[in-house]
């Protein structure tokens, strides 16, 4: 443990995460051939529950603090922890983000992506764009002697030019064999701030962007988290962790598929 209780791990809980983090990818990678207009959210959360069975993991999201099911899927204005429903029916154009974490031999894989079923309006394309290489800029931002406010001052400076508010309300956290853990990982932030960044430290980078305002609400589920405008959302994630020579990230896809179209 360190300041701020920020755990510190081995090189032996590096390859558990690795483990972990590319089992939630290649859940991820296994769903998007599914993610087309006419599937309800309630079949992605089967396909999902049933692929993490198979592979001998558990899926974090389920009943955890009584959410009832094994992935998250956040369509349009959605922001994030969306319940699937087998009533909820994909339309065409619409965008999902799908939230999946696994609980591989006691250790937490988290990622998310967007997906597109059939063609989005281009207003959708660029956000989802916009907001992947947020995330990627926010994980290039981790460097060593860097601090974590280091990660949501380069998320800032590069949103900014493209007029999309980034989301206060909820953050990256740390993780392992808890799923939710210190630190919080905020995507607006002031640059040298926060902890220091140290070698065994695992996070995840998970900015969320809207095309109205930051402001959201959640709804009476106690889950569900809208934009208070109804403006489309969007939100990429990796989990991440910090070596001797740099950050790895140990949700990167399998198969390539990054971000759409897939």
């Amino acid at each position: 443990m360190t300041m701020r209780e920020i755990k510190l791990h081995d090189r032996s809980a590096f390859v558990a995460m690795r483990n972990a983090g590319q089992l939630a990818a290649r859940v991820m990678d296994y769903l998007a051939p599914h993610v087309v207009p006419g599937v309800s959210t309630g079949k992605l959360d089967q396909l999902a529950h049933d692929f993490i069975i198979a592979n001998h993991a558990i899926p974090a999201p389920l009943n955890y603090k009584g959410f009832p099911k094994s992935i998250c899927t956040s369509v349009n204005h959605v922001v994030c922890h969306g319940i699937p429903d087998d009533k909820k029916i994909l339309l065409a154009g619409d965008i999902i983000n799908i939230d999946v974490t696994v609980i591989l031999d006691g250790w937490h894989g988290d990622t998310s992506r967007m997906y597109w079923a059939g063609e989005p309006p281009l207003k959708a394309k660029k956000l989802t764009d916009v907001t992947y290489d947020a995330m990627m800029v926010g994980i290039k931002a981790i460097k060593p002697g860097g601090h974590f406010g280091d990660i949501g001052a380069a998320i800032q400076k590069f949103v900014a030019p493209h007029r999309y508010s980034i989301v206060r309300d909820f953050c990256g956290h740390g993780l392992g064999r808890v799923f939710h853990d210190e630190p919080n990982v905020m995507h607006h932030a002031q640059p040298e701030r926060g902890a220091a960044f140290r070698p065994g430290m695992f996070f995840t980078v998970e900015p969320m962007l809207n095309i109205g305002t930051h402001e959201v609400k959640v709804l009476q589920d106690g889950w569900t988290a809208v934009t208070r405008d109804k403006s489309l959302s969007a939100q990429f994630e990796h989990t991440v962790g910090i070596g001797e020579h740099g950050v790895e990230i140990f949700t990167t896809s399998p198969a390539g598929l990054h971000h759409p179209p897939y």
